[in-house]
């Protein structure tokens, strides 16, 4: 038997990276999976070799959101879990960044996520219960120099995983936030923030040593969208190989 057997789950920014091992993970698990992204060309082919469905979902649409949830209740008769995966990450420093620039990653990161919850309440309370899995980052506990949009983006996503946990528990709808550390994708490898970061200095502030593959992610995201984790909401829980524990958080 897999962990998901049974469930039907959506998730968001599933076209590559950590999205997509997420979204692998799942069917391997037996769910039935649709994932969306902007990313048309990645998320067709992944949606061919996979057999999970595609659709086009840009997470700051309300209209796309609606188009989304519905693929998946039309397709499947109902609707778990949601994986608000979809993220970006623009390096600036806030001398440098522009206020476009932070508002594209806010409205992405924390009101797409936003948005999801709020999208998904209704199918979960017909389904009978829920689980909403949020990716926030370690970013979101301790900051980071050049990532102030992304960090506030971040941390922001633990606020409203903790209010969302609160007023959903009566509907049986558990949501919990994900803060994965260096993991092995292209957005973590962006090159403007590697230009800038001493590679050696910060794996050597590593107490496991090495950057994660993002199915060491999926495996706990597909943990906290099963029954196992009946009793877990409001919860946070971090992947970054212990790097938050000399952070003095």
């Amino acid at each position: 038997m897999g962990l998901l057997d049974g469930k039907v789950a959506l998730i968001t920014g599933g076209a590559r990276g950590m999205g997509a091992a997420h979204v692998r993970l799942f069917l391997e698990e037996g769910a039935q999976v649709v994932f969306g992204d902007v990313l048309d060309e990645e998320g067709k082919a992944l949606a061919e070799e996979s057999g999970a469905t595609y659709v086009h979902h840009d997470v700051t649409s309300l209209q796309d959101w609606g188009r989304a949830v519905t693929t998946a209740t039309e397709l499947h008769g109902k609707l778990d879990v949601l994986v608000n995966n979809a993220g970006i990450l623009k390096f600036r420093r806030i001398l440098d960044m522009s206020p476009e620039d932070f508002d594209r990653v806010i409205d992405v990161n924390l009101k797409g996520t936003w948005l999801g919850i709020k999208s998904v309440i209704e199918p979960m309370k017909a389904a009978g219960r829920g689980a909403i899995v949020n990716i926030s980052s370690i970013e979101g506990f301790i900051g980071a120099e050049g990532l102030s949009a992304y960090s506030a983006s971040k941390f922001g996503i633990r606020g409203v995983t903790k209010s969302a946990a609160r007023e959903l528990a009566r509907f049986k709808i558990r949501v919990n936030s994900v803060h994965p550390g260096a993991i092995s994708t292209s957005m973590a490898m962006d090159p403007e923030m590697m230009q800038e970061v001493d590679a050696d200095t910060f794996v050597k502030s590593m107490v496991i040593k090495r950057f994660a593959k993002p199915v060491e992610v999926s495996h706990v995201v597909a943990f906290l969208a099963s029954d196992r984790t009946s009793y877990c909401t409001g919860s946070e829980f971090t992947i970054d190989g212990g790097l938050l524990t000399g952070a003095g958080y």
